[in-house]
């Protein structure tokens, strides 16, 4: 580029010096009438000549942007650097230049129908992030590296989202990824394109498949609110043989929680009545129906 650069102002430089001599060729004539007679047949060729060297250089000079870079074609051969950024001259027609973007672009796949391996059909979209590195590879190996891309994209996704079940798709969904991301740029390595990252945008499922999914998770909620509800329950009975054990220990502890029991009923503002009677009134009266019972058994 700093070569140019100077094959450029040297060119510049000469074309001033002539058009320099020929005002002056000019002044002179002006200033000897004799000798402007014998110099004005000679003195327009070389201003048109002039005039049209300076509109040919003026039409060579090229702007590239920073993003940009030139890959110049110089009688059909491909020069070993691309051009740019910055000014640059192109010599046409001896020169062809062709404009390549560095920056990043976004390609996005258009809804591929999909069959999964557990046999679902979906239509499925990505999205592709993908930056030029080689300028000379991606105008000279490929007629059109976009769409060469998006074609590889397309079968690319069919084929890796085709072995893989729902569940997977929908879960793994950065790991699938990833392997398109290293697939997609082992094939575009070649022409000088960078593949950055591959995201799976949608992923659209029939409304039958949308209603059973909603089943099936209806049901797995279902399942752990009866699975949470049993454990409780199964909770509580521990508790209770624990403390009826407890209280087997000590009788007192019965009708000390017996009278709890009142204070807890009598705070709050109802109309229940309630009778205490002992606890050992029930067991009185237990052991005097039981006694008949007892008798006849002897007896007999």
């Amino acid at each position: 580029m700093h070569l140019a650069r100077q094959h450029a102002a040297l060119v510049l430089s000469r074309v001033f010096s002539a058009i320099y001599d020929t005002i002056r060729v000019s002044v002179v004539c002006m200033l000897n009438p004799p000798e402007a007679r014998a110099m004005e047949s000679l003195s327009l060729p070389i201003i048109v000549v002039v005039v049209i060297l300076i509109l040919y250089i003026l039409s060579s000079i090229k702007i590239l942007a920073e993003y940009e870079r030139g890959v110049i074609f110089r009688l059909g051969h491909l020069l070993p650097q691309p051009k740019g950024p910055g000014v640059i001259l192109v010599f046409s027609p001896i020169d062809r230049i062709v404009r390549v973007s560095l920056r990043q672009e976004a390609l996005e796949v258009p809804p591929q129908d999909i069959i999964t391996r557990d046999n679902v059909t979906l239509k499925v979209n990505a999205v592709i992030f993908l930056r030029v590195i080689d300028p000379n590879k991606a105008v000279v190996e490929v007629s059109n590296y976009l769409y060469q891309t998006s074609q590889f994209a397309q079968t690319t996704l069919r084929s890796v989202l085709g072995e893989q079940e729902l569940d997977e798709l929908l879960s793994h969904r950065e790991k699938i990824n990833l392997r398109l991301q290293s697939i997609l740029d082992t094939h575009t390595a070649p022409w000088g394109v960078k593949v950055t990252n591959v995201e799976v945008k949608q992923v659209d499922m029939p409304e039958s498949m949308l209603r059973a999914m909603a089943k099936q998770a209806e049901a797995e909620r279902e399942k752990r609110s009866k699975i949470i509800h049993a454990e409780g329950e199964f909770s509580a009975a521990q508790r209770l043989v624990d403390a009826a054990k407890l209280l087997a220990t000590e009788p007192v502890s019965v009708q000390l929680r017996y009278l709890q029991t009142l204070t807890e009923i009598g705070v709050e503002k109802n109309t229940t009545v309630v009778f205490p009677v002992p606890v050992d009134f029930f067991s009185g009266i237990q052991k005097l129906l039981g006694k008949p019972d007892g008798n006849p058994a002897k007896a007999g």
